[in-house]
């Protein structure tokens, strides 16, 4: 029997009929009631956290208090929850003026005033003092020790100088890291920019020219040495306090987690698992997948989340079929740059000279596209950018699907779709 099955593909929707029987699994994200009173949940949390007391118990009248928030590359919807978290300090006797809000930009670009006033609220900026901690000013970090595999950790000075630190951002699932939130406020977010070279090159391989380190992917958390020394470094912080949120798959608060840096983010990383972790089976020999549409397909850089889910659902011998529209495909510069390497062996030395996320995304894509198959339904006008990509481009997913039975060599194949493909992560039952 045939069943029709829809995929978004940038701000339209692609339909198909596929065979029932070769249905494997369909990939989705659990449904999650988003919160209805945010500021009732974020005092909740804050008021009875994990493995911690209460922050109006952490904090005491005199403390300068650092409050760490992620730029504007994550979207955390700030202006929902600091007014209040700033409230909550002000009543465990916390004026606004000795709390600062630093910028975890990492090496990412420093905001404009306006941008600062977009991604945290005119009340937020208005009532605290905002400073942005940006890699490459050297004079901006202070050394704090060295990590067991030989790291040397230099973080913000106004992080560093601060009484209590507390660490916010949002949990969801990261494809070199395991797991966002958490101690990546702190590394990569308030580090230096050695440090963080230092730390982002454990997601290559230890011998070079043998690609990435396959440990480090997404909702991976045992062996993986970046999230370790990531671990190690934001240890090196006394007095700090998490406070990060977790989404529900339409982007809505599904649950706040506050109290210890560690455990309480542990315990996020869980609930992310629990809504956006999809159990399955088996690997399968063909897996459609979408980003979900606009803007998750915008470029693809932002469409490889995609491309990397469904390779952890496919099998070593099987065939991906991405729908990604792609509008802005050459952007980002400092991604679509990467493919002008002749080789991914040649990509993969230069990343190692010079580590950026950019740079590692473009190399895990060739490498995965090595292994397995990507054929691309995108627009026509970027079959050429896609190619160099080492991928196969595909205007319709019907030629698409030519393409991957004629690679499969038979029509008994099995397949697993992922609609949402951006957000979802097959998880394997062994």
């Amino acid at each position: 029997m045939q069943k029709k099955f829809v995929f978004g593909f940038g701000e339209k929707e692609v339909a198909i009929t596929l065979p029932e029987d070769q249905i494997l699994h369909i990939v989705e994200g659990k449904a999650v009631e988003a919160i209805t009173d945010v500021p009732a949940a974020i005092k909740a949390a804050l008021r009875n956290p994990i493995d911690s007391p209460p922050l109006q118990e952490v904090v005491k009248a005199g403390d300068k208090v650092a409050l760490i928030a992620s730029d504007i590359t994550r979207r955390i919807s700030y202006p929902e929850f600091l007014p209040t978290l700033l409230n909550e300090l002000n009543s465990a006797g916390i004026p606004d003026s000795d709390i600062t809000i630093v910028v975890s930009l990492g090496s990412h670009r420093k905001h404009t005033a306006q941008e600062n006033i977009a991604v945290y609220g005119q009340e937020a900026v208005s009532r605290v003092h905002l400073v942005q901690s940006y890699a490459p000013n050297t004079e901006d970090f202070v050394y704090v020790g060295k990590t067991s595999r030989g790291v040397e950790t230099y973080l913000n000075k106004h992080i560093v100088a601060a009484d209590k630190v507390i660490m916010t951002g949002g949990i969801i699932y990261h494809s070199m890291a395991g797991f966002a939130g958490g101690r990546k406020a702190i590394m990569p977010g308030v580090a230096g920019y050695s440090t963080i070279q230092g730390n982002h090159s454990f997601c290559l391989h230890d011998v070079a020219g043998q690609g990435i380190n396959p440990n480090c992917m997404a909702g991976k958390l045992d062996g993986n040495n970046m999230h370790a020394d990531m671990i190690e470094m934001a240890a090196m912080l006394k007095q700090t306090f998490l406070f990060n949120a977790i989404f529900t798959p339409e982007g809505k608060f599904a649950r706040f987690v506050a109290g210890h840096w560690h455990t309480a983010w542990l315990e996020g990383c869980k609930t992310v698992e629990e809504i956006f972790g999809v159990p399955i089976t088996a690997k399968a020999d063909l897996v459609i997948a979408s980003a979900g549409g606009f803007p998750k397909d915008i470029n693809l850089y932002q469409a490889t989340k995609t491309t990397e889910n469904a390779f952890m659902a496919v099998k070593d011998d099987g065939v991906i079929i991405a729908l990604l529209e792609c509008r802005d495909i050459m952007e980002p510069p400092d991604f679509s740059g990467w493919f002008n390497y002749e080789s991914l062996y040649d990509r993969e030395i230069a990343l190692r000279k010079a580590f950026t996320v950019p740079g590692f995304i473009a190399l895990k894509t060739g490498l995965f596209a090595k292994k397995v198959p990507h054929i691309i339904v995108t627009l026509p006008q970027n079959k050429e950018f896609i190619e160099k990509a080492g991928l196969i481009a595909a205007t319709t997913l019907e030629e698409a699907l030519a393409i991957a039975e004629q690679k499969l060599g038979r029509t008994d194949y099995t397949i697993t779709l992922m609609p949402h493909g951006a957000n979802t992560v097959p998880l394997l039952q062994e």
